[in-house]
């Protein structure tokens, strides 16, 4: 079984992933959705696993894309922040946007709400580990763990 470590919005509070990183466990994989920080560097040796990051719209000047496609086993999957896809109005143009990349997962971040739809392409933002919005304002982040058929499943944990 594969474990993937999925955040958000952590706006430079690297405290709270070290704390999403113990709560994780082990984990093969760690993704980013963006506004990581100026210490996205530093994210990655935390996370001591490959770590695929994003830009969200408050990280200026780095060397993170705004958007990637990855594959985890067979499944293909987008990466972005969500603010150039309007995703504070709906997830219709993220979804459109995976179906043009042949993805089956899109994540994305932005809006500091926990969201899962597995609908035709499963879509998802883990909530933000550092400034909630979401009723409750609970720091969240999500550990995706895909079996050895390839089937996913998500699991939505606090900090």
């Amino acid at each position: 079984m594969r474990r993937v470590l999925i955040v958000s919005d952590s706006h430079g509070r690297n405290e709270n992933i070290q704390k999403a990183l113990e709560k994780a466990g082990k984990i093969d994989l760690m993704i980013h959705l963006g506004d990581v920080g100026r210490e996205y560097l530093q994210v990655e040796r935390m996370a001591g696993v490959p770590t695929y990051m994003v830009a969200g719209n408050n990280d200026y000047g780095g060397f993170l894309r705004d958007m990637c496609v990855i594959y985890i086993g067979s499944h293909k999957v987008l990466l972005t922040h969500g603010h150039r896809q309007g995703v504070h109005f709906g997830v219709d143009r993220l979804r459109y946007l995976a179906l043009e990349n042949e993805c089956d997962i899109a994540m994305y971040g932005h809006t500091h709400v926990p969201f899962l739809d597995e609908g035709d392409v499963t879509i998802l933002n883990p909530g933000s580990i550092s400034l909630p919005r979401q009723m409750g304002h609970k720091k969240t982040f999500m550990i995706m763990e895909i079996d050895e058929e390839e089937k996913v499943s998500y699991k939505l944990c606090e900090i």
